[in-house]
């Protein structure tokens, strides 16, 4: 299977001296198409930083990043803003909807970036809103709607443009329990269903075992990696614990 991402020595270095911080010290991944992947770590091992320099959102001390064809160090921050808006979907914690536009809108605003024509738009936008069970709630805005249901709206946004790859940071942060399984049963039906290509960062076991393969990220390193295969997901999530727990992680920081 190809890669979509491919990741090499890549480094990010805040301060200098004794201040000298090593957020990421020499990763190398590489993420396959149309698999569902995990980057898995406690607060401070680094997770988010990485997903924000596979995401183009900032740029490595050191170190390479190509999506496609495309090196991402070597594009101007024009080019890079828009070919984040052609080549990424993001799915953040805090949902990033536009309060003043209801959900239908903030599907369709990155399209009318892309210069989308108008008749397509449409198409795009409710097909995007069926796949994740929010089309009666098009015309409703973000305050109109749950945490869950705003969340659905992002990923709606998400996959409208039709990415080669989607990035979700911590995207169950700030649902309740019944909510995030929701969510996360629409991340697994988009994997299988429609081939997307997602990579999640998160700090919890139960959302990583939704996935079928795992990163797993201590101190700025990636320190081993887990494949689902066959197996069933309870399986697979006891598997993860036995790997935080060989490494020496604090279970509850991860449950």
């Amino acid at each position: 299977m190809d890669a979509v991402l491919k990741a090499a020595g890549l480094k990010k270095y805040y301060g200098k001296g004794e201040a000298l911080v090593k957020a990421l010290d020499g990763v190398d991944l590489e993420i396959e198409r149309g698999k569902f992947t995990a980057i898995i770590g406690t607060s401070g091992s680094g997770k988010s930083t990485l997903l924000n320099m596979l995401g183009g959102l900032d740029t490595p001390t050191e170190g390479s990043i190509r999506i496609g064809n495309t090196e991402l160090a070597k594009l101007t921050s024009e080019e890079a803003t828009v070919f984040r808006r052609k080549q990424i979907g993001f799915i953040f914690q805090g949902f990033n909807l536009i309060p003043a536009l209801n959900a239908w809108e903030n599907v369709e605003l990155p399209l009318i970036y892309q210069g989308v024509p108008a008749s397509k738009r449409a198409d795009r936008v409710e097909a995007a809103l069926e796949r994740v069970g929010l089309a009666e709630r098009a015309g409703h805005k973000p305050t109109e709607m749950s945490g869950g249901q705003q969340q659905r709206v992002s990923i709606a946004r998400a996959i409208a443009t039709q990415p080669p790859i989607i990035m979700a940071d911590e995207p169950t942060g700030a649902l309740d329990s019944r909510s995030a399984k929701l969510l996360l049963d629409r991340f697994e039906a988009l994997n299988r269903e429609g081939r997307a290509t997602i990579l999640m960062v998160t700090h919890d076991a139960f959302t990583a075992s939704y996935c079928r393969r795992i990163l797993f990220l201590q101190d700025g390193a990636v320190l081993t990696q887990l494949e689902r295969g066959g197996q069933s997901r309870r399986a697979f999530f006891q598997q993860i614990i036995g790997v935080v727990t060989r490494l020496g992680g604090d279970q509850s920081d991860v449950l």
